[in-house]
Order: C-alpha cells, then structure tokens, then sequence
C-alpha cells in the first residue's frame, strides 16, 4: 500500500480506495489503444467520496482522471498523468421516475439501457442511443455529450440534461439547472459541462427530460448498387417531409464484412445499405412506411424490405449493430474517427474515402448516421501499433481525413469526444480564439489542473 492510498483510506474509509494490480489495470485505459496505470483508484460510492477526494487532490496537486464505465473510444478516461482514477461506475442508481413531470433522476454510475429499460416500464422514453447503450454509464454519456442512431429525429445527450449536480476541483458542489422542461436563469451552465469530457467537474447526479414512449417503431432496410443513390436516398426522404427517427448507412467494405462475419448473404448484389427508422402512433407509422417505400422504391433499390414492431425492426437493427464487430472481425485494426460533415457532403466523404485507400493502401469503412452526416470513417490498418512506419503512414492519412473534412465544414468529432485520440488535431479543429476561452474556463473551474490533465485543455 502506497502514502497515496494510505492517506486516501484514512479519509473515506475501508472499501474505496484499491491500488491492487488488477484494479489499475482496468482503470488504465478505455475501448481505445492508449493505456497509463493510475497510482490509486478511488470507487466513490456516494458524492461526499468525490468531494472529499477532490478537495484532498486539490490541495496537493495530485491528478484526478475521472471515469464511468470505461467505454469511451479516444482514451478520454486514461490517467495520462498517473494520480488518482475516479470511478462513479459504483454511483448506479436510479433515484427518481416521474411521469408527471417528464424526468428521472439518475447517478452517473446507470447504465444508459438500465436507464431506458426502467422508465419504458412507466411509458416514458430516454431517446439517446450510443451503440455501447448496453455498458456505457449517463456519466459517460454526458461527459462526451453521446448521441446515437435516434438523434437524427431526437437529438443528442444535452438536449436531455435538465439538472446536474457537479463537484467541482476544489470539492465545492454546484447545482445547476433543475427539473422543469424550461430554465433561463442565468448562464447555461449545464452546457459548459455537457461534451467537457471531465475537464471541469465530475457529475455525481443528473435530472434528465423524458418524453412519452412511441407505441410502436417501423423499419425500412433498402439496399442500392451505390453509396451515392443511398445518399440521394437521404434527400430524397427528406424532401418528401419526413422526419424518420434514424437514418443509417453503410458502405461496401462494411457490407460484405457483415456478410461474412455473420455468415449469410445480406443484401445480395447491394454495394450500400440504408436503415430508415420511424416511430409514433400505430396507424400512422403504417401509412408512412408505405408512403416512404413509395418513395424510395423511385430510386430504383436492389431490395426493400420492411419490418414492424419491435421484434421485426430489432431482426433488421441486427445488421447495423454487427457492423463494429464485423470489421474488428478482419483482423485489422480498426480505427474509428467519429467525423461529421454537412449532410450534403456524404457522397463526397465516401469518395475522399476511397482516394484514400488507394493512395495509403489501407481499406476505409464508412458506416453511421446519415440523417446528420455523423459517419464513422475507419481507416483498417493491420500492423498498426506495432509497426512505427505504419503508424506513420495512417497517421498522415488521418491528417489528409480531418483536413478534409474540416475544410468541408465539418468537425472531427461527433460522439466520441477528443480525448487523446484526436489531441494532435485540436489545435486544426478550433481557431486560437476558441481554444483561449477553452483555457479560460478551465482556469476559473480547476486553476490547479488538476482534472483529466493531458487531454485537449490545459492551464
């Protein structure tokens, strides 16, 4: 046992503090490739261990990276500067549910589907869906400002967050927001910590806006001989008034990973696939699944089925959720940027895409969110971290990426946040003045530094 830990036990108690080998590797890294072991970690249980942690880190300059459930993928969690992991992964509960006023109260610690699951039950709906809902934690959710699918017709995390209550570097607790379902009083501060990646504060609870749940859900799964009619299909649903509550699409090197990882033919001849969710009142649904295939049945598809309810939509949504495993699935290693461009701008993302293969010689995925231009470009690079001139090379292809999209007036990140993943690229992403308010918020918040050092923000 370390002073650190020795020190940190006197003051929370047997139970929360563990610097085992085991515990500081799990707490070293995330779902992406960089790794750092923490000194101690602390498994606060309630917020007076956060605060009393913070207040001690504080006053003797220790680093503080906090966590959830370890899902992020661009290393935001990893304690690149040692010091103390805080994990609220413990802090699972869901305190409140109710209908009348449209909220939950929920610790950071809750699983986003647990969350999903438990107000479903009362008829209310929690409409976030990051990809990982099934082990990422609201902390999480709201630290990356997570979207998901849905938040083409829904939006994402923020549009949610009602209240936060937040413990500050120096241990203060700051409340902000509330439960009603409109609030100007002040500054939005709520939006300072929502996407701050724990930069600023951690979040020990969470007031979050429910909407009734949508009695039923209808999917479309198209396919088309391009990327570029599956794009136009896009604009064509859109022009046609309709607001669909997801709209996804893959390309050809997706396609036929899924083909083969599971097993069977999938959109036989396709080179692209669409996904196209709604949702709302039973009658209603039924009319606009069959206006839309009109629709889309225009653009002359390879195929079109349709499925509805829950269990024939989640048969078609099987597809979709195999697309990450698919490509791990390869062998290659997957390296997924979360990029986004104007909705306009697909076609021509996809076709960057493949100059990039062709130039670098690596097979580019491109699979995600259509309705908001929010696709996940992943550059397959076998050999990745072991081989430095490799590394070099994809790395200059993900210059060439983000110069891009940038330069299309897009953002190098939609859900994943920047993390340590997309450091080297901030500076590119946002303009000096941006980062000196960057700087200065974080200055007023953590004067010291000592939250999640080493991530895009310093002192």
């Amino acid at each position: 046992m370390n002073t650190l830990t020795r020190s940190l036990t006197k003051l929370l108690g047997p139970g929360v503090v563990r610097d085992d080998a085991e515990t500081l590797a799990v707490h070293a890294t995330d779902r992406w490739f960089a790794a750092r072991q923490p000194d101690v970690v602390v498994l606060a249980k309630t917020r007076a261990h956060v605060e009393k942690t913070l207040r001690y880190a504080n006053r003797h300059g220790i680093p503080v990276t906090p966590r959830g459930s370890g899902y992020g993928y661009v290393g935001g969690c990893v304690p690149s500067h040692g010091g103390i992991a805080l994990s609220v992964a413990r802090m699972n509960r869901i305190k409140e549910i109710n209908f009348a006023d449209g909220v939950a109260v929920a610790q950071p610690g809750v699983i986003t589907r647990t969350l999903q699951d438990a107000v479903r039950e009362v008829g209310l709906f929690y409409p976030p869906d990051p990809a990982s809902m099934r082990e990422c934690s609201i902390g999480g959710n709201i630290a990356t400002n997570a979207g998901g699918p849905r938040c083409l017709k829904y939006g994402v995390t923020r549009h949610y967050v009602l209240g936060l209550e937040v413990v500050l570097a120096d241990g203060r607790v700051l409340r902000c927001g509330g439960r009603t379902h409109k609030n100007k009083q002040g500054f939005d501060l709520i939006g300072s910590f929502v996407g701050s990646e724990g930069l600023l504060g951690v979040v020990t609870e969470a007031t979050l806006r429910l909407l009734p749940h949508p009695p039923t859900r209808a999917t479309l799964a198209v396919s088309f001989a391009s990327f570029r009619t599956a794009a136009d299909a896009v604009q064509r649903t859109f022009a046609a008034g309709f607001l669909p509550s997801a709209m996804e699409i893959a390309d050809p090197f997706t396609l036929q990973s899924a083909r083969e990882y599971l097993g069977k033919e999938i959109a036989p001849g396709a080179k692209s696939l669409l996904l196209v969710e709604l949702d709302g009142r039973p009658e209603s649904v039924k009319l606009e699944t069959a206006a839309l295939a009109k629709v889309l049945r225009e653009l002359k598809p390879t195929s079109l089925l349709t499925a509805q309810g829950d269990e024939d939509s989640e048969k078609l949504w099987g597809l979709r959720r195999a697309y990450s495993a698919s490509l791990k699935a390869t062998g290659l290693t997957k390296l997924n940027e979360d990029i986004v461009v104007p909705r306009g701008k697909l076609v021509e993302l996809a076709e960057f895409g493949e100059h990039l293969a062709k130039k670098y010689g690596y097979p580019v995925a491109c699979f995600g969110h259509a309705g908001d231009g929010n696709i996940h470009v992943n550059i397959m690079a076998g050999g990745y971290h072991e081989n430095r001139a490799t590394k070099r090379h994809v790395d200059r292809a993900l210059d060439e990426l983000f110069t891009w999209v940038l330069k299309a007036g897009g953002a190098i990140t939609g859900e994943h946040g920047i993390g340590l993943a997309k450091k080297p690229w901030w500076p590119q992403a946002a303009s000096a003045v941006n980062r000196d308010v960057h700087r200065a918020l974080k200055r007023a918040l953590d004067p010291k530094g000592i939250l999640n050092p080493g991530k895009f923000v310093g002192v």
